[in-house]
Formats: structure tokens, sequence, C-alpha cells
């Protein structure tokens, strides 16, 4: 999945009238911008456009996916059990779905970073400060 999704990332676009942030991991040079258009408190759209390793391409693609129709409340909420999860915690309840294939990344803690950089962009989209 992770493979399918560097090689063939969805949302990888740009939005015209929507809140945006970047992201760069200075570490391996993974640089993402990060775009959300709401409607209200709920994201209408979302999309990204950057360069990086698969896993920052991938957690991206499958990031703006999980996002679509939920709120900033739910988007955080999924984000800290997304968190969670790369760097120790299990998912019990399943609830983070398709995210869940970044459970690996604990054991690779270099590799956190790669897997959350979209994440962080997306808070600061949301707070729309711009950038990271």
């Amino acid at each position: 999945m992770i493979i399918d999704h560097s090689v063939r990332p969805r949302n990888f676009k740009t939005l015209e009238s929507a809140q945006s942030a970047e992201g760069y991991n200075p570490l391996c040079g993974d640089r993402v911008t990060v775009y959300v258009r709401m409607e209200g408190d709920r994201v209408a759209d979302a999309g990204f456009q950057g360069e990086g390793c698969a896993i920052s391409k991938a957690s991206a693609s499958l990031m703006t996916e999980s996002i679509k129709g939920r709120t900033r409340r739910e988007i955080e909420d999924l984000f800290s059990s997304f968190r969670a999860l790369v760097t120790g915690a299990a998912d019990p309840d399943g609830r983070l779905g398709k995210l869940a294939v970044f459970e690996g990344l604990r054991d690779f803690p270099a590799r956190v970073k790669c897997g959350t950089l979209a994440w962080h962009a997306l808070c600061a989209a949301l707070e729309n400060v711009g950038r990271l």
C-alpha cells in the first residue's frame, strides 16, 4: 500500500482558494505543501504537492484521503492516534483504517518524521500559519 500511494499518490494537486502550509524535513530533504479547503468546520477537499521519500509521499496521500469530510476536532484526534501508532502505541479499535499500514515506522525512529511531515503541515494549514 505504501508503494502504491507513493507511485500513484491520491490528491496530488494544488487547490485554489484553500488554506495551505509547507512542511520541510531538513534531515532528509522531504518537502510537502498541504492544501485544505474548508466548508465551515469540515474539510471539503484536500491536496498536497511536494517531493520526498516513499513514506512521506504515501503518508500525505493516505492522510488526504482520510481527512475529507472530517471536522478539525476529528482531524486532531486522528493525528493524535496516528502519531501514537508510529511512535509505539497500537490501534486496538482499528480506528486508523488504512493509516495503520505505517505501524512499522515505530521500529525506525528516523522515519517517523517522514510519516508525520504532512500531518504537521496539515495542522499548520488548518491554523493558516503558512510555513513550518
